[in-house]
């Protein structure tokens, strides 16, 4: 009897001591797991600079781990703090990568930005060029500085004769007009109609305003505020030529347009 007690013994002492070493196998490999993970960690200068706290934490736990498995402390114990260890560095880099990709985010929105902002300089640019430009061509268009600001003239020709009708010759001009009005929103212009001294002078006045109201008309047809047009028939007063000769009273058929300066102030009228 006492031999099969001594047997049964030795079998159950072989038993838990052979559980024991697979416990403390197990919780040796889950602590060099630990160790290799926290040592990654560490040495990441991310994960050092986004999540200092958890790789605090980290560390605590391995060490914790360390010192239970260096006397006889549970290996459940060991295993825990392992795990414990382990996860914090998980968060750790989790940490980092989230912060990584909100830095990458506000990166490549500041760049989004800069471009932003450059494209609208570079039209900006673009438009004060154009602008530049179509200010050269209204001046190479017959237009001449005078006291009362810039002035354009529309000739005879553009029109039918004894008619207020603009000839399709006249477009160029007049888009150029408008383009140039469009790119400078704060000038205003005065339309001035002018006739020779041939015929009725009434029917003169009233002839030279509606050849002025009939290129206002456009300029209003094509987008430009009618607030920013004035309009004014002269008749045959104010010739620039002799009206004996059909050169000089050709002259003097015509219509002008008096630009405002940038700031939209035009000078004195007739």
């Amino acid at each position: 009897m006492n031999a099969r007690v001594q047997v049964i013994g030795g079998a159950m002492l072989a038993l838990l001591l052979s559980g024991c070493a697979g416990s403390q196998q197990s919780s040796g490999a889950a602590l060099e797991a630990a160790r290799m993970s926290f040592q990654a960690v560490k040495e990441n200068p991310d994960v050092l600079r986004s999540a200092p706290k958890d790789v605090i934490r980290a560390g605590e736990s391995l060490a914790r781990a360390d010192r239970l498995s260096s006397y006889w402390g549970s290996a459940e114990d060991v295993g825990h703090y392992a795990y414990l260890s382990r996860r914090y560095g998980e968060i750790a880099e989790q940490h980092t990568a989230l912060g990584l990709n909100q830095e990458r985010a506000a990166r490549l929105e500041l760049e989004h930005q800069r471009l932003q902002l450059a494209l609208r300089e570079a039209k900006l640019l673009s438009v004060q060029e154009q602008s530049n430009w179509l200010e050269e061509q209204m001046v190479s268009l017959a237009t001449t500085e005078t006291e009362r600001g810039l002035v354009m003239t529309l000739g005879d020709v553009l029109f039918d004769a004894g008619r207020a009708d603009l000839k399709a010759s006249a477009n160029r001009t007049v888009l150029k007009l408008v383009q140039f009005l469009q790119l400078n929103p704060r000038r205003v212009v005065r339309i001035e109609g002018y006739s020779d001294s041939s015929g009725d002078k009434q029917e003169n006045l009233e002839l030279s305003r509606a050849r002025a109201q009939t290129v206002a008309d456009v300029l209003v047809d094509l987008g430009i505020d009618a607030k920013r047009i004035e309009v004014q028939g002269h008749g045959e007063s104010f010739p620039v030529a002799e009206n004996a000769s059909a050169r000089g009273r050709a002259q003097n058929r015509r219509v002008e347009i008096v630009f405002s300066d940038e700031q939209g102030h035009l000078g004195a009228g007739r």
